[in-house]
């Protein structure tokens, strides 16, 4: 388990970090959110001891990361996949992280197999891709076999079947009772990857939930209806005093679309005028969309969008 208690870092007058308090349980993959300059990395770094906390504590199973003994058994992190020699191979790369560790050096061949490096682990560093240097950052980080996994922005670069890769490899290492801190912009990935969500803005605890309950505390409700008789039900909403909004579906056919009023309501309204429904469906707000109505207040830079007739 992780655990921040009052973390705080002050950088001059500005406050990265902001009394964070939250946990991060075992046997779950919990997503790290927040805008950019929300102050996740720096989170993270403190967590791994890299940077120093200004107030507060960042614990590993009850114990600072400074203060372990061979670190890399109980906890792996990727932070930077950038972060290599550029001109040592990947498996010499590796083999310096693993003596430096005390790692077995055949665990060396094994994290390049998970990763799907093997055929390229005499290759340069250098001359990676992007998201080949995700999968050696990747296979530094499970070279202790850990417990624990802090994972910045894993899936960048990576190509669909990387991404699917992770997630995969993500949610079996839960499954398996490990610990699981992952940073992503990509909210739809994160949808699909996360169970739990720890959401921050300008340093500051926004949320700490599952992502099902993040989504319905955060967004709304719509109901679509599609009926043969559009005009009756229309009135039949109009005088309960339901708004709604006209609508086609993909297929060209009206619909109405019924915000902030959930489906058995709309269903019971339709049951008590005798209106017949063809179609009755709630449409929830996607990830993205609650998160953006979570975090817009927290944006560190705004776009003022295009202005037409403005200088390009």
């Amino acid at each position: 388990m992780i655990e921040l208690s009052g973390l705080t870092k002050q950088y001059g007058q500005v406050r990265a970090v902001d009394d964070l308090t939250f946990n991060v349980e075992p046997g779950v993959v919990t997503g790290f959110l927040g805008p950019n300059g929300a102050g996740k990395s720096t989170t993270m770094r403190m967590i791994l001891g890299l940077d120093k906390p200004t107030s507060g504590t960042a614990t590993i199973n009850g114990e600072a990361y400074r203060k372990m003994r061979n670190p890399m058994n109980k906890v792996g992190a990727l932070l930077d996949a950038k972060a290599t020699h550029p001109n040592r191979s990947a498996r010499a790369h590796l083999q310096w992280m693993a003596q430096a560790s005390g790692i077995d050096k055949h665990r060396v061949d094994e994290v390049l197999a998970l990763v799907g490096l093997t055929d390229v682990a005499n290759k340069k560093a250098g001359g990676f891709s992007l998201g080949m240097g995700q999968r050696l950052g990747l296979a530094g980080a499970m070279l202790g076999d850990p417990e624990i996994l802090l994972l910045d922005e894993p899936v960048n670069g990576l190509d669909p079947e990387g991404i699917r890769w992770v997630r995969s490899l993500l949610k079996s290492l839960a499954d398996e009772g490990r610990t699981i801190l992952v940073s992503s912009h990509l909210l739809s990935e994160m949808a699909l990857t996360a169970d739990h969500l720890v959401v921050i803005g300008r340093g500051k605890l926004v949320a700490d939930t599952s992502v099902h309950e993040f989504i319905k505390q955060h967004s709304t409700v719509t109901t679509v209806v599609r009926t043969d008789h559009f005009e009756e039900f229309k009135s039949a909403l109009t005088a309960e005093g339901i708004s709604f909004n006209q609508a086609l579906d993909a297929d060209g056919r009206p619909t109405l679309e019924i915000p902030e009023r959930p489906s058995d309501e709309i269903g019971a309204l339709a049951y008590s005028t005798g209106v017949m429904l063809s179609e009755l469906a709630e449409r929830q707000a996607s990830l993205e969309e609650a998160f953006l109505q979570t975090t817009e207040d927290d944006v560190q830079y705004h776009g003022t969008g295009h202005q037409k007739g403005a200088a390009e």
